[in-house]
């Protein structure tokens, strides 16, 4: 890690440090068992803010894309994320989106052709093996229905990071207006779901409000703002080991503030994941930008592509993402 680097790698932290309060905010302040309508108004308005600013629409063959992406990314991603929240403690369900990398890695080897490196092939190792010292720590309490939103969620935020990669960004648009289309996108999709399955939306009070308020802007307008403005400026890879502080915050959250247990063998696979994080951060520039290493892009966010190759998801399984 270079000395003019920390404040910009500090700053991108900021990102998956929120999505890591996701699980604790979605079920402390929230309406209980709305995943459908709380995914709605946290893409929604995020992606009109987003969409305003940007103030660029797609083009041509970009309408289908951007629609697919949204799709995969926000809007089976968020309710399957926050039904994982409802039904599972906070840091566990984060925890098992960090298993996403491995599996991004996998897709892109099918579907993109992109040999993995031994580096992002035992990163995901790592993380997958994380994921396991916390969850068999904790398997008397995890909720099946819980543990298959949380996976599912997973896989379907890693299949549009691999698409991402694979379409890239059309020519002149950056990644502002690409993560406007999915969330806006995806906001829309969940829009008339959320009405037919879950019915008219809930009576609101002051923290549920002050909740979708904290969700829109802070967790996803500002997060993915301050997710790009760092692939600017560091390596796809020093960003994608960013993600791990997504579970590890909702790890921390859980029990600081809503007393869930953290055993000896989850602060061990903790210590992993945080300990992959720093390492790649005094990861090589170069070796980190390659092709093989852009693969391993985060599942806490949907990927996109600048004009230096570099590609990164929007969350992460954290929520991811």
């Amino acid at each position: 890690m270079t000395a003019t680097r920390p404040a910009v790698i500090a700053l991108t932290a900021l990102a998956p440090v929120s999505w890591g309060s996701t699980y604790a905010v979605t079920t402390e302040f929230l309406p209980p068992d709305r995943p459908l309508f709380t995914g709605l108004m946290r893409a929604l308005p995020a992606g009109l803010l987003l969409l305003a600013l940007a103030r660029v629409l797609p083009r041509g063959a970009w309408w289908g894309k951007a629609a697919v992406l949204g799709a995969l990314n926000i809007g089976a991603f968020f309710p399957l994320l926050f039904l994982a929240a409802y039904r599972m403690p906070g840091g566990m369900a984060a925890v098992v989106g960090s298993a996403g990398p491995l599996l991004v890695v996998g897709l892109s080897a099918l579907l993109l052709g992109q040999r993995p490196t031994a580096r992002s092939v035992l990163t995901g190792v790592v993380a997958a093996f994380g994921v396991s010292l916390v969850v068999l720590e904790a398997v008397g309490g995890l909720d099946p229905l819980g543990v298959s939103a949380a996976v599912a969620s997973t896989a379907s935020m890693s299949t549009g990071t691999v698409l991402a990669g694979r379409w890239g960004r059309p020519a002149g648009v950056g990644p502002l207006a690409l993560t406007a289309w999915q969330l806006t996108a995806g906001g829309l999709l969940l829009a008339p779901l959320a009405l037919l399955v879950e019915g008219a939306p809930p009576a609101l009070d002051g923290p549920a409000v002050g909740g979708y308020l904290y969700l829109a802007l802070a967790n996803t307008a500002l997060a993915y703002w301050l997710w790009f403005r760092g692939i600017g400026r560091l390596s796809a890879t020093q960003v994608t080991f960013l993600g791990p502080l997504s579970p590890l915050t909702a790890a921390v959250i859980g029990w600081a503030a809503l007393g869930e247990a953290l055993g000896p063998v989850q602060l061990a696979g903790m210590g992993l994941a945080f300990g992959a994080t720093l390492a790649g951060q005094w990861a090589p520039r170069a070796r980190a930008a390659g092709p093989a290493a852009v693969a391993t892009a985060s599942s806490f966010s949907s990927a996109s592509q600048n004009s230096r190759k570099d590609s990164m998801d929007l969350t992460g399984p954290a929520l991811r993402r």
